[in-house]
């Protein structure tokens, strides 16, 4: 059966479609995030959608590497945080999903990056509590620094800007946070 959309690399946490081709041409299971940002945040009520080969209700999913009891339904609202993967008969298991609880999370859009993209980055306080004084790294280098701006963009991506970067910030009632690593792959 042809795939109707491009082929994206996997394994790549898809946005929308699917079909994208393994560097080997057979099929990947892939699972989409909506909201579509990475990690996804237990509190922006987050769905995902399992595409891949196979009969439809055919989807078992995984939460923290066990069994979630979820069968057979495609898409799923997650209540709970933790890492999630669905599996597809016909297409096999897909890359994982981080949906996050935590006090500060550092959010990256979840989709390709190629150089030139601009790309926003996010730092957000638990439950979309405000965050102050708010602190961006790129690896253990501070590169950007906001008294009230939650959000940072690096424009004409380039690949020098691949690597770990954090957020730290003064969120409302709860001091100071630092959130966990997001990944910029250009």
């Amino acid at each position: 059966m042809p795939c109707p959309h491009p082929a994206v690399p996997s394994p790549v946490v898809a946005l929308a479609g699917w079909c994208p081709l393994s560097p080997t041409g057979t099929q990947t299971t892939q699972l989409l995030v909506k909201p579509a940002w990475t990690p996804a945040v237990l509190w922006d009520r987050v769905t995902l959608t399992c595409r891949g080969w196979g009969a439809a209700g055919a989807t078992t999913w995984y939460k923290d590497r066990q069994r979630w009891d979820q069968k057979g339904l495609d898409h799923v609202f997650v209540d709970a945080s933790g890492t999630y993967m669905c599996h597809r008969p016909g297409s096999g298991l897909s890359p994982s999903v981080t949906v996050s609880d935590g006090p500060l999370v550092l959010q990256v859009p979840t989709r390709e990056l190629l150089e030139g993209d601009t790309v926003t980055l996010r730092c957000r306080g638990w439950q979309d509590m405000s965050v102050a004084g708010v602190q961006y790294y790129h690896g253990d280098k501070e590169v950007s620094w906001s008294s009230t701006e939650n959000e940072w963009s690096l424009s004409t991506l380039q690949l020098h800007h691949n690597g770990h970067y954090h957020c730290k910030g003064l969120v409302t009632s709860r001091g100071w946070q630092k959130s966990g690593p997001v990944t910029l792959t250009v």
